[in-house]
């Protein structure tokens, strides 16, 4: 739930990065908190073990400018893919505004892929939130990997994106894709904003 100070004149959004365990959420947000400005970012926070899997979520304040005279930030986090952090990822789900689905393309993740997918749209509806009205982009990671090692992105497509939103390829290690991926989502957040501000 977009948060609209009015005083302030401050938008808040949150952004969760959801996917299977090491598909690459965390990285995601770290090519994106090394390229953005200094003065455009927040602290990023980042709980790792010694496996450097992330336990419970990164978090990344973004301020991406003034729309419609109002600062709009963005919060990002990711939720830990590992299946047993279930109620974990609920409450960082909780009031979501948007989601990038981070997928990993390698041929024996297929199975996690949709095993996480279902578990976002489970957990969605049991926050009541309407799984066809949230902004949502698919994001199909590690592209960057040797081509006999990963699935062609029209059979990702045809397993995971049945609801036809946006869909990047990315190399979240090294760049391509990663703003592509955060700029859709943004704009499908602020558009959804600005038509129920206009309702």
């Amino acid at each position: 739930m977009s948060l609209v100070n009015y005083a302030t004149r401050e938008i808040t959004c949150k952004i969760v990065y959801y996917g299977p365990g090491r598909s690459g959420k965390t990285t995601n947000l770290h090519y994106i908190y090394g390229q953005v400005p200094s003065d455009r970012k927040g602290q990023m926070v980042s709980l790792a073990t010694q496996t450097d899997r992330t336990l419970f979520f990164d978090f990344l304040p973004l301020d991406l400018g003034t729309i419609s005279g109002f600062t709009t930030r963005f919060q990002l986090y990711t939720v830990p893919g590992q299946v047993y952090y279930q109620t974990t990822r609920k409450l960082v789900l909780q009031g979501a505004d948007g989601v990038v689905f981070v997928a990993d393309s390698q041929s024996r993740q297929l199975d996690e892929n949709i095993e996480s997918l279902q578990d976002l749209h489970a957990n969605l509806a049991e926050h009541s939130v309407d799984v066809r009205t949230t902004p949502l982009v698919l994001q199909y990671n590690k592209r960057d990997l040797p081509p006999d090692l990963l699935l062609p992105t029209a059979t990702l497509e045809d397993a995971l994106n049945f609801r036809g939103v946006p869909s990047f390829e990315a190399d979240a290690l090294h760049g391509p894709g990663v703003f592509e991926t955060l700029r859709a989502v943004s704009e499908l957040v602020l558009r959804k904003l600005g038509a129920s501000k206009g309702a």
